[in-house]
């Protein structure tokens, strides 16, 4: 599908103008992407989706095309989850269920302890429960992410990303995803978004935002407490960002059950395993 053929629609949310795109009817389903992805990535999903008798809808995060720059410079957990059911309240959901990949995972598991009450079922992808993650962390995994640690210097990130047409991008999206065969076609949207810098900024503002996240009081609860949404968390066992031993042993952070799913995927496998993915989805939210 060209950049030209998909409608986005646009709504407010938590102060900030959102685009977003939308198929179907039925209960609400939020599909939240992450870094250095786009919403793009779950649009074959959505299709899918919406025909299993759902309304599948796919934000942009705050800070990505083509929802706005954050106007007051907020990219925490907390904003973030707050975002999620704004969005929620503008289309009229007061419950429904979240399809959360990377960035969108932590925003996911951080509404749901935002608002319990209205998240109906949540499946997750790409990164563990945040709080597990942050506190299990042993070598292998910290060269894994040395990237979050580069994020946090002032400039250089903003210098060496756009550099030879984002070829920093491709090689993290080929050691994150080893068996994803991407194009110019999925790429150049990623590039797109990223070659204004206030978006750049933005979506490393999301990392650098991170340590705030950790030291405010309403944001740490969010990241660490016990999530209570039913959720199934599938991973990659080719993963290159984060390893799959992180995914054992959180049973104790769900307390309405975890459904862990392995997948012979990398750390993008909404793209690689598309029809994998939606049928994942589909069968999680069917059997509430």
């Amino acid at each position: 599908m060209a950049i030209d053929e998909i409608k986005h629609c646009r709504i407010e949310s938590n102060g900030l103008d959102v685009g977003y795109v939308s198929r179907g009817e039925g209960p609400l389903v939020m599909f939240l992407h992450g870094f250095p992805d786009t919403y793009r990535g779950f649009l074959p999903i959505l299709d899918q989706v919406a025909a299993a008798g759902y309304r599948a809808v796919a934000p942009a995060l705050r800070g990505y095309a083509h929802s706005a720059i954050a106007p007051d410079g907020d990219y925490r957990v907390e904003a973030s989850a707050k975002d999620v059911l704004g969005i929620a309240d503008a289309l009229g959901a007061d419950r429904f269920s979240i399809v959360g990949h990377d960035w969108g995972a932590v925003t996911a598991y951080a509404t749901s302890n935002l608002a319990p009450e209205r998240i109906a079922r949540m499946i997750t992808a790409g990164v563990p429960h945040t709080g597990h993650f942050l506190l299990n962390i042993r070598l292998r995994q910290l060269i894994r992410s040395s990237y979050m640690l580069r994020f946090q210097l002032p400039w250089l990130p903003e210098w060496e990303i756009p550099r030879k047409d984002f070829a920093w991008i491709e090689e993290l999206i080929r050691e994150w995803s080893p068996g994803w065969n991407f194009g110019e076609a999925e790429m150049r949207p990623l590039k797109d978004n990223f070659e204004d810098p206030q978006r750049l900024k933005a979506a490393l503002s999301y990392y650098r935002q991170l340590p705030r996240s950790l030291i405010s009081s309403p944001s740490r609860r969010l990241i660490f407490a016990p999530v209570a949404t039913p959720t199934r968390m599938l991973y990659g066992l080719r993963d290159g960002c984060i390893g799959p031993e992180l995914f054992q042993s959180q049973e104790r952070r769900f307390s309405k059950g975890l459904d862990l799913i392995p997948l012979d995927a990398g750390h993008f496998m909404q793209w690689e395993q598309p029809d994998v993915f939606a049928r994942l989805v589909i069968d999680f939210l069917k059997a509430a």
